[in-house]
């Protein structure tokens, strides 16, 4: 057998193990949208927080907003939440019919299973955080859980979650250090990183 064929044979059972193990069928171009999703909804949240006449502390998001506000804030992100499951989903099960393999294997629910949990329990926390009325942490909680969830999920993806994960909780950590600037920080978490990894994704591993 020539060396060449040798190491044919070692990639395709590197290829088979690795598909065996990880789920290598999550698109870069979801990262990138769900990135756009989120700038286009921190600045509408921008101008929302602009015309409650707030800019009398001379500090960035120092305020007590309305109800009103609250609320077209959370619907807002909520939006942005659907909007990148939806595109992240679809764009997922068109990259995994591609390659000829199933979106929903055992391989895939340990990945969702794994990033469920610190997810499910942001999302309590931060209910409970806006039960309470401590709106200045749910940025800083929302960047802080999905990072941690990032992370929880990479041993069965591409181990580049793993640092967009990392960078994640790196810039919650700095949210919940400098008050008053959440929504720049929520906006370079969810968007700017998004589109960063997404474009690496893609170009790195044609995904």
């Amino acid at each position: 057998m020539e060396e060449k064929d040798i190491y044919s044979e070692l990639s395709s059972i590197r290829n088979l193990m690795e598909r065996s193990t990880k789920f290598i069928s999550l698109s870069g171009l979801s990262g990138v949208m769900a990135g756009i999703y989120a700038l286009i909804g921190a600045y509408l949240g921008c101008q929302i927080i602009k015309s409650s006449d707030i800019w009398d502390t001379g500090e960035v998001m120092s305020f007590h907003l309305g109800q009103e506000k609250i609320l077209q804030l959370f619907l807002i992100a909520t939006l942005v939440l659907v909007l990148s499951l939806t595109t992240g989903v679809w764009l997922t099960i068109r990259q995994a019919n591609k390659k000829g393999e199933s979106s929903w294997n055992p391989v895939s629910r340990r990945l969702l299973f794994n990033m469920a949990i610190p997810l499910f329990t942001g999302g309590l926390f931060i209910l409970i955080l806006i039960f309470r009325g401590d709106f200045a942490l749910i940025a800083p909680s929302s960047l802080l859980f999905y990072g941690l969830a990032l992370v929880a999920g990479s041993s069965y993806t591409f181990s580049d979650v793993k640092w967009l994960g990392f960078c994640e909780i790196f810039l919650g950590l700095f949210s919940a250090l400098l008050p008053g600037y959440e929504i720049i920080f929520w906006a370079l978490g969810f968007g700017v990183l998004h589109i960063l990894y997404g474009a690496i994704m893609h170009f790195k591993y044609n995904q």
